[in-house]
């Protein structure tokens, strides 16, 4: 069984959002249930600082031994900072996906933008736990 944090809030593409001491600015990663689907990560294409997405657009890609998928934006936003460690290690969305294997910190267009998504409930119902 995949861990789904109550603290967070998903999407339906399986990604989550987290906030932080920032109220404007969120994290952005996928959920163990994601990673646990896809198998060994081994390359992450992932925005630059700066770039700017409305909600459901493809921030980039995940590729995995099994398959590529396309990564959806959570929310409107600009990112401001990508982890920098997926580059050398993307395995780390494997082994961590809520804390070290993090992808994005956006910066939120619209403060109330996590409130249209998924609670940890939902998602669970959503993934079948």
């Amino acid at each position: 069984m995949s861990s789904i944090p109550a603290d967070l809030k998903y999407t339906k593409e399986h990604e989550y959002v987290r906030t932080t001491d920032d109220p404007a600015v969120v994290v952005v990663g996928i959920t163990d249930y994601a990673q646990g689907e896809l198998g060994d990560i081994v390359f992450l294409d992932l925005p630059a600082a700066g770039k700017a997405f409305a909600a459901h657009d493809v921030f980039g890609t995940v590729e995995a031994v099994k398959a590529v998928s396309d990564l959806y934006m959570p929310v409107a936003g600009a990112v401001v900072e990508v982890n920098p460690r997926l580059d050398k290690e993307p395995a780390l969305v494997n082994a961590d996906p809520y804390g070290e294997g993090w992808m994005l910190k956006v910066k939120l267009a619209d403060p109330g933008a996590t409130d249209g998504l998924l609670d940890a409930a939902a998602y669970g119902a959503l993934v079948g736990q």
